[in-house]
């Protein structure tokens, strides 16, 4: 080779270093900014069509000025009940806080409950506060701290949205550092390098700091919108990708060095075997992604896009970034260890997955049938996991004020105050229509609104020829009970002649989004199957094994949503599931999870071509194993990070996805589907040429190295 071709040679890959560490600088600070175009109204993320949702729109109207209510609630110590003084001196507390910063209109007075033992009052704040919330809050809670003999409270919509935005507080630095840390932790035990962890974290990194980049630059243009959902689901999506694709490519370019190839040839043979199946793998995903476009959920078509781009974004990395750096660092990339020995790049229980191959050699359909039954035997208590949304007083996992504050509403006034729900009319039957609405049952009253913003106080404010009406529910706005009104409520003023109504507020929208959720299902889940068994069948030439995989990875989500049945209800106590859990636990589950069986079935489809079926599942089992689990193990770390975020939400894609990817790695891929390719033999192929070809030799010593 001459002098120029070896400079040419270096040169690449070094220049590709140096543009990936210039993006690094000029993109990495984007990943701590995505917050800034990031919103947590739940209100921007109802379903599109739902009637609940018009009746957001239908609002505006009403709203001279837009607010955002803060209801304080006071209880008598000790037991006692109100006196005329304690509800002078909660009036004046409120009256106090009338026209100071980060309010907005008149405050309402302070309200006795029927029982007498609670006061309550309503302040409007300005829902533009962001970060001067807490603190407009905190000024409140002084003033209502000062009614002598009570316990002062705050619930509302306010009170919720700080807690939100408690929550997701240092979203960026908490979640990505420990996301990091316990990735860098298992990939040291892996590799059992010092520098190999280092550059794939790197990757990683820069991965997420472009497609963080970009989703700000398409979230500020509105093109994509971004709450604390998504910005947690981005970091860990592609902080996993990138690390499941850099220990393929890594392993694979470490079988290289070992045959004593030059670095620069091990790279390019490391890269035509393994590109294939990162992208394909990565096509499941972000496609997988993409199909959450269908749904009428906003924060699902929102997360859709953007972990599409997180996933092309840690592609992108991985053939680029991490080839550069491992060309460039050689075998001192995996140093202490050296390519060739038999310790160190995930590969390293190489004897254990001899054993496994053996056992499925020797009896592949014991072992086929007998993961097949436990599989089946989890997925029974799928029917368990009720998606019906989670109760107002679990949606935070620890003790949320707003939560208690909500508590403490409920219990001395009827359970649907503070979010009534909300019915918009003709303002010509106003009369007609707050009578029906008064008269359904589980309703304890209805009054339009007024232009003073209380129910009862003056005439209908008219908006646009419409009324607004609220309805006060006998149940707690998040039960099933006040559910069940809510589809009375609409039968009720739907029947009411020429009066246009439509019912929204909290429990219509946990209502419509329930449903709509269920009907994002039965569309979305048939169009990402048909999507993955496609790229399949394209990457496998076969028909019936993308068939086999497509059916195992569907049992092994069916099998994760019963274990998550039993341990929502029984171990972390949780009385609901969020709607979405579902969808998502099923995009991400399937998506991830054909990923493990792309490498896996590549590599079998590859050592067959050369030796038959019977080797190649075997040489495929045992060549892939360590660095496939080591795989699943990080995944499942990274979402596993989730759950440091307190939100019931995310706890349970959390848990969804860490037990579903870790069951996929050690059971289906690794027992479930080697058994069934070894038990059907070359006819797993049909109709690929692989089905028709003989094997071309004898069958390997099982339980050998046969790599």
């Amino acid at each position: 080779m001459s002098p120029s071709s070896r400079l040419a040679r270096r040169l690449v890959p070094l220049l590709l270093l140096v543009a990936w560490l210039g993006c690094g600088a000029v993109l990495g600070p984007y990943a701590g900014k995505l917050g800034e175009v990031a919103t947590n109204d739940q209100a921007a993320f109802l379903p599109r069509s739902a009637e609940s949702t018009r009746v957001v729109d239908a609002q505006e109207a009403f709203r001279r000025d837009e607010t955002l209510p803060a209801i304080v609630v006071w209880t008598v110590e000790d037991g006692g009940t109100v006196d005329p003084a304690t509800q002078r001196s909660a009036t004046e507390a409120l009256a106090s806080v009338e026209g100071a910063p980060g309010t907005a209109g008149p405050v309402s007075p302070a309200l006795p409950a029927e029982d007498g033992r609670a006061l309550q009052g309503v302040v409007q704040l300005r829902p533009d506060l962001g970060e001067e919330l807490p603190g407009v809050l905190a000024a409140l809670r002084e003033a209502a701290d000062r009614v002598p003999g009570t316990a002062a409270h705050i619930a509302g919509p306010a009170a919720t949205q700080a807690d939100l935005s408690d929550a997701f507080a240092g979203i960026d630095g908490l979640l990505l550092g420990v996301a990091l840390a316990t990735v860098l932790l298992i990939l040291l035990l892996v590799y059992r390098s010092l520098l190999l962890p280092l550059v794939v974290i790197a990757g990683a990194v820069l991965a997420l700091g472009l497609a963080c980049a970009v989703v700000y630059a398409l979230a500020d243009r509105d093109v994509v919108r971004v709450d604390g959902q998504v910005q947690g689901i981005l970091s860990i999506l592609v902080i996993g990708a990138a690390t499941d694709y850099a220990l393929l490519l890594t392993a694979r370019y470490r079988e290289e060095l070992a045959g004593n190839r030059d670095r620069f040839a091990a790279m390019r043979a490391a890269l035509r075997r393994s590109t294939g199946p990162v992208v394909a793998s990565a096509a499941t995903v972000a496609l997988g992604l993409l199909a959450l476009l269908f749904s009428d959920l906003t924060n699902n078509r929102a997360l859709g896009p953007v972990g599409a781009i997180g996933i092309v974004c840690a592609v992108f990395s991985t053939l680029t970034f991490l080839p550069a750096v491992l060309v460039l660092l050689g075998r001192a990339a995996y140093w202490p260890a050296r390519p060739g020995q038999p310790a160190g790049d995930g590969t390293s229980g190489r004897g254990i997955w001899s054993r496994v191959a053996a056992l499925v050699d020797r009896a592949p359909r014991k072992v086929w049938a007998a993961t097949l039954a436990g599989l089946l035997a989890c997925a029974a208590f799928a029917p368990g996991l009720v998606a019906k949304g989670v109760p107002l007083d679990e949606i935070f996992v620890n003790d949320a004020p707003s939560v208690t504050a909500q508590a403490v509403l409920g219990e001395h006034f009827p359970g649907g105050s503070g979010n009534p729900a909300v019915v918009v009319a003709d303002a010509g039957r106003v009369g007609e229509v707050t009578a029906a609405a008064a008269a359904t049952d589980g309703v304890d009253s209805a009054a339009p609104a007024t232009a003073s913003e209380r129910p009862g106080a003056g005439e209908p404010l008219v908006a646009g020829g419409k009324v607004r009406i609220d309805v006060t529910l006998e149940d707690a706005a998040d039960s099933d009970a006040a559910k069940d009104t809510v589809v009375r409520l609409r039968e009720a003023v739907h029947a009411v002649p020429g009066a246009d109504a439509l019912v929204g507020g909290y429990t219509a929208q946990q209502y419509d989004t329930q449903r709509t959720a269920e009907r994002d299902r039965l569309l979305i889940v048939p169009v990402v199957l048909v999507v993955i068994l496609l790229i399949l069948v394209a990457l496998l030439r076969s028909v019936l094994v993308p068939v086999l995989l497509v059916a195992t990875v569907a049992l092994n989500f069916l099998a994760t949503l019963g274990v998550s049945a039993l341990v929502f209800q029984d171990v972390f106590g949780f009385s609901g599931t969020d709607a979405s859990v579902p969808l998502y636990g099923f995009v991400f589950l399937v998506a991830l999870g054909v990923d493990y069986n792309i490498f896996l079935m590549s590599r079998v489809r590859e050592e067959s071509l050369l030796h038959g079926t019977r080797a190649g599942v075997l040489r495929g089992l045992t060549a892939t194993g360590g660095v496939i689990t080591s795989a699943g193990v990080v995944l499942a770390a990274t979402f596993a990070a989730l759950a440091v975020i307190p939100l019931a939400f995310l706890v349970q894609i959390a848990f969804i996805v860490a037990f579903g990817v870790l069951l996929d790695t050690l059971v289906v891929r690794s027992l479930l589907v080697p058994a069934l390719v070894r038990d059907i033999g070359r006819a797993a192929w049909w109709p690929g040429r692989l089905s028709r070809e003989p094997v071309r030799e004898a069958p390997p010593r099982v339980g050998a190295d046969i790599t």
